[in-house]
């Protein structure tokens, strides 16, 4: 699987990923978990180590004029990092989600046929900002069997170096091979293109960033991408629910530090509702520290309280404190503008309406729909078995949340008898 790259440098490294996933493939689990909990053990041990590279980092990009909200993403607290550690503790914990023996669609005459979960081999993780996320990412793949690439931001630099090299220690001591976790070189020139064209190694890139990152790797990578989404996701006000109810969902979707992935950012409103309601949320809202926007008729009707937005801001996230309001006449004028601008990874109805909710579930193209309910976004939910990595508003491999299942693949295995 020789191929040419332009440096030797990011050629072992695929080389030395990919060797380490076929030996990977073939661990047990408990041994996999065993390297989940040395990780664990390492972050907690390079905690202070960790905190002082973060402040390196976070004070370079201050003088570079890096952006406030990639500052907020890269900053590292004690209780950020503490969280990461604690979703690798229940990575660990969790059952092995590897050669899980599964019904087949079919039979065969004279054959026992089944299917079961394997590794896809060797992922790439390119992330921006957000330090503590290729220790979480790593812990996703060792548990799956997966080799794990990571590819982080200038801005992290320091940061990715200390965690990545308490991982691989810890790997290492845990007797797992080699190589199932590589820090890219990035130092040496090696880019984004140079890492997920190399599709001879690479089974899967998962972007995680802003929209200009994500489409960055869409356009160029040659291996299987899984798009993480961000932002801009809507919710409908219908004519029966209520201002309370609405407040409430936007004030929780965005309490997820430091990336609220399901933040509501756009709001349609019922034409029948009261400006009276409207008037009330746009006061709450504005206590609490937001910027609000509008279409022009809102807008002219409550100038004082929002500006407006343009036209391109209704398919773009904001990933901030800003959230716009839209009037609509009806439900299926909600539905169609939502499937033609949201980010569609997680919208939102409020509604007191159960014929509305029917149809704003079937309706509505996206991977997470929440009928008066609260979209945030948490890795490690406090109830059920799983932890996410992120959302994915693709159709195609996988949909909405990335779970330890989503970064495998199924292989239907045909056990015969000798007859035919």
């Amino acid at each position: 699987m020789e191929a040419s790259d332009p440096t030797p440098q990011v050629n072992s490294v695929m080389i030395r990923a990919y060797r380490a996933s076929v030996a990977l493939a073939t661990t047990k689990g408990v041994d996999r978990s065993r390297g989940v909990h040395a990780m664990v053990k390492a972050l907690q041990s390079a905690f202070d180590d960790i905190l002082d590279a973060n402040t390196m980092d976070l004070e370079a990009s201050r003088e570079m004029a890096v952006p406030d909200l990639v500052l907020d993403w890269l900053k590292l607290t004690p209780e950020r990092l503490q969280i990461a550690i604690g979703i690798l503790q229940r990575i660990g914990e969790l059952s092995d989600p590897i050669r899980r023996v599964m019904n087949a669609s079919y039979q065969l005459d004279h054959s026992q046929t089944y299917c079961q979960m394997m590794p896809l081999g060797v992922i790439a993780l390119i992330y921006e900002a957000f330090p503590e996320l290729g220790a979480i990412a790593a812990g996703f793949c060792i548990k799956t069997g997966n080799s794990l690439i990571l590819k982080g931001s200038s801005e992290a630099s320091q940061s990715n170096q200390v965690i990545a090299q308490a991982l691989q220690n810890a790997l290492d001591d845990a007797g797992l091979p080699s190589g199932c976790l590589e820090l890219f070189p990035s130092e040496q020139g090696a880019s984004i293109r140079d890492l997920v064209t190399r599709d001879d190694y690479l089974n899967l890139v998962i972007p995680y960033g802003r929209p200009t990152l994500v489409q960055q790797v869409l356009q160029q990578s040659t291996a299987p991408v899984l798009r993480s989404a961000m932002g801009n996701c809507y919710l409908y006000w219908s004519a029966s629910g209520s201002w309370d109810v609405v407040r409430s969902i936007i004030l929780d979707s965005h309490a997820s530090i430091p990336d609220p992935v399901n933040a509501i950012e756009k709001v349609l409103i019922h034409r029948n509702q009261k400006p009276s309601s409207v008037m009330n949320l746009c006061k709450s809202l504005s206590e609490k520290g937001f910027k609000l926007k509008a279409d022009a008729e809102l807008a002219a009707k409550f100038p004082e309280q929002l500006t407006l937005a343009s036209e391109s801001e209704w398919s773009q996230p904001y990933l901030d404190k800003v959230v716009a309001f839209k009037l609509v006449d009806n439900t299926e004028d909600a539905i169609a503008w939502i499937n033609q601008y949201s980010s569609r990874h997680a919208d939102c109805l409020v509604t007191e309406s159960y014929l509305e909710s029917r149809q704003f579930s079937l309706k509505v193209d996206s991977a997470s729909v929440y009928l008066n309910s609260s979209p945030q976004f948490s890795r490690n939910p406090k109830r059920g078995d799983s932890v996410f990595l992120g959302m994915s508003n693709q159709k195609g491999y996988r949909r909405g949340m990335i779970t330890l299942e989503t970064l495998t693949t199924l292989k239907q295995v045909v056990q015969g008898n000798g007859e035919f």
